[in-house]
């Protein structure tokens, strides 16, 4: 599949009607197999289950007529909760994560439910027959219409639940660590070919990129956040193309009309400058969408959470307990990342370098985790000491002094910056007893 087609498909994934309009769909085509069954068999459940089948052309038109309108009430119902929870969610915790309720599977099956048996419901009532000439009533429909109304009813108290689940701050957290953690799991550009592992390949490779001359820039045609590429199929035309490619931007980067996204020149092999027609076929490899996307982006999903920690210790809502939840979640995500080798920016084909990535360092990914949140828990003693904690949870998953170097340089700032925000003695000796009982721990 290609990445154009990847993103068209994740758009029709996160929106509201997709799921439902293919549950409408369906329910078109269960209505017309029904009917069909009490047509053309023998089957008569009047005569067999008149209890269940005998309700008559009358009384099937006034239960599906009640079934249809009470099942358009409620899927009008779902969709209020719905943005009802889009909007509390934006304001109490952050924008961001309005997307993980968008393509939520269950919203967007209990939906979906709901309009499908208001459909079916019509299908099934435009069949129905009680003159003196014709008398035909789908009876095996009817009953299915009378099963799916009391399937709506569980529904219905199910997706209450769901959505009171939601909101609550514990789910948009784990949320984001899940899928952070899955895009930690193939950190970008893990799969993207293969490593340089020869410090000597890799030596010479890396001079080759950054030489200056004998490079191509390859221009974006539109404005956007660079949210996915299409590993294989940049790779492949790397290789067949015989060039080397460096690309200029991180995933996740805003690039504007007519920025420079790809560098383009001839491969290690073939030193002498080819003349090709590049930038029509390289864009074909790239999602350039309105949003970040958390897939190859380690980088978002940190930011959401950040984001909710922020919002939380904002002077218009103060909350303590949610931008502690934030941290702890902050520090589980740095724990991964610190646990994990990173993959090398240098990625080739199994024999020739093709590929130059420009990513994330774990400076950077731990920077953004802790600078913003430690400037903006300015006087709250509580949150330093639980950024304290996840500093040393990280730590102590460091796989490298290098590393650990830069959470000390951290946890250094953030008792520099207590001591200058806090008010209190007390609470300053609170932040400085907890950072002198974890240091003697770090090594």
């Amino acid at each position: 599949m290609t990445t154009r087609l990847e993103q068209y498909w994740q758009q029709l994934k996160e929106s509201l009607w997709f799921v439902p309009g293919l549950m409408v769909l369906f329910s078109f085509g269960l209505a017309y197999g029904l009917i069909e069954f009490d047509v053309h068999t023998a089957w008569n459940g009047q005569k067999r289950l008149p209890l269940l089948f005998g309700t008559g052309a009358d009384g099937a038109r006034g239960m599906l007529s009640a079934i249809a309108s009470s099942m358009l009430t409620v899927a009008a119902l779902a969709f209020s909760l719905t943005l009802a929870t889009i909007t509390q969610v934006s304001s109490q915790y952050s924008p961001r994560v309005l997307r993980n309720f968008m393509r939520d599977r269950l919203n967007q099956l209990v939906m979906g439910y709901f309009v499908s048996v208001f459909a079916y419901c019509l299908i099934v009532l435009g069949t129905i027959r009680g003159t003196d000439e014709i008398k035909f009533v789908p009876a095996t429909a009817v009953l299915v219409g009378l099963l799916l109304a009391l399937g709506g009813v569980a529904a219905l108290i199910f997706f209450i639940h769901h959505i009171a689940e939601s909101l609550q701050t514990g789910t948009i957290v784990q949320h984001i660590f899940h899928e952070t953690s899955k895009a930690i799991e193939s950190l970008f550009p893990e799969r993207f070919g293969e490593p340089i592992d020869d410090p000597e390949k890799a030596e010479a490779a890396l001079h080759y990129t950054e030489e200056q001359k004998g490079w191509h820039p390859v221009r974006t045609s539109k404005s956007g956040y660079l949210q996915r590429i299409n590993t294989d199929g940049l790779l492949n035309w790397a290789a067949e193309n015989h060039v080397v490619l460096r690309i200029e931007k991180e995933m996740g980067a805003f690039v504007g009309e007519g920025t420079i996204l790809f560098s383009v020149r001839s491969g290690m092999e073939r030193p002498d400058p080819a003349e090709a027609d590049w930038p029509g076929d390289l864009m074909k490899y790239v999602s350039i969408g309105r949003h970040r996307n958390v897939e190859q982006d380690v980088a978002f999903g940190i930011q959401q959470l950040v984001d909710i920690a922020l919002k939380a210790l904002s002077p218009g809502i103060n909350d303590t307990t949610t931008a502690i939840m934030a941290v702890d979640y902050l520090g589980a995500v740095c724990e991964r990342l610190a646990r994990r080798e990173f993959p090398s920016r240098l990625r080739s084909d199994g024999k020739h370098l093709r590929v130059l990535i420009r990513s994330t360092s774990f400076d950077d990914y731990i920077r953004q985790a802790f600078d913003l949140p430690r400037i903006n828990a300015k006087g709250n003693h509580a949150v330093f000491r639980r950024l304290l904690r996840a500093l040393a949870l990280v730590n102590d998953a460091a796989c490298s002094v290098d590393r650990k170097k830069i959470l000390i340089k951290q946890a250094s700032l953030l008792v520099t910056y207590s001591e200058q925000t806090l008010n209190s003695d007390y609470e300053k000796q609170q932040v400085l007893d907890l950072y002198a009982h974890l240091k003697k721990t770090w090594s």
